[in-house]
């Protein structure tokens, strides 16, 4: 399972992207997903030193995308957050996971942690967003309810 940082990332990243390549304010993205303001703050800084979002400071700016919606994975979200469920540890905490140190849940682990790769690496910033804006559509059925330039989202 990812931890609290990454997934708070991709639905940060998320709620940006769905704004259309207009620049959205930390405060903004706080308020609309529900992430303590403080703690997406440094989120942001780190994603933009990994080169995942620019900043903009002064009239007009906020947070954007570095990369299109559809080019940025959970995976690279996950790396560059140095989440650890990315890592290649044994399931049991017993060293790095391989072959040729295996544990009693190493096939088990190995074809879970797989799967689970694959799924953050197809899985994009680009869904998330689409995903969000149905939410909130469902939730707002008025017009208002969808950011301007959600359609640079489809692929």
């Amino acid at each position: 399972m990812m931890n609290q940082a990454t997934g708070y990332a991709a639905t940060a990243l998320g709620y940006v992207a769905a704004a259309g390549g207009k620049p959205v304010l930390v405060k903004e993205i706080a308020e609309g997903t529900d992430i303590p303001s403080a703690y997406l703050a440094k989120i942001v800084n780190s994603l933009a030193r990994k080169g995942l979002l620019v900043t903009q400071r002064g009239i007009g700016g906020g947070v954007l995308l570095a990369r299109k919606p559809t080019d940025i994975t959970l995976f690279d979200l996950a790396k560059a957050l140095d989440d650890p469920s990315i890592l290649t540890t044994c399931m049991l905490g017993t060293a790095e996971c391989s072959d040729e140190r295996s544990c009693p849940a190493h096939k088990f682990w190995s074809d879970c942690r797989s799967r689970y790769i694959e799924y953050l690496r197809k899985m994009t910033v680009a869904d998330i967003a689409a995903f969000d804006l149905r939410r909130r559509t469902r939730a707002k059925p008025d017009a208002q309810a969808k950011p301007a330039g959600i359609n640079l989202l489809k692929k």
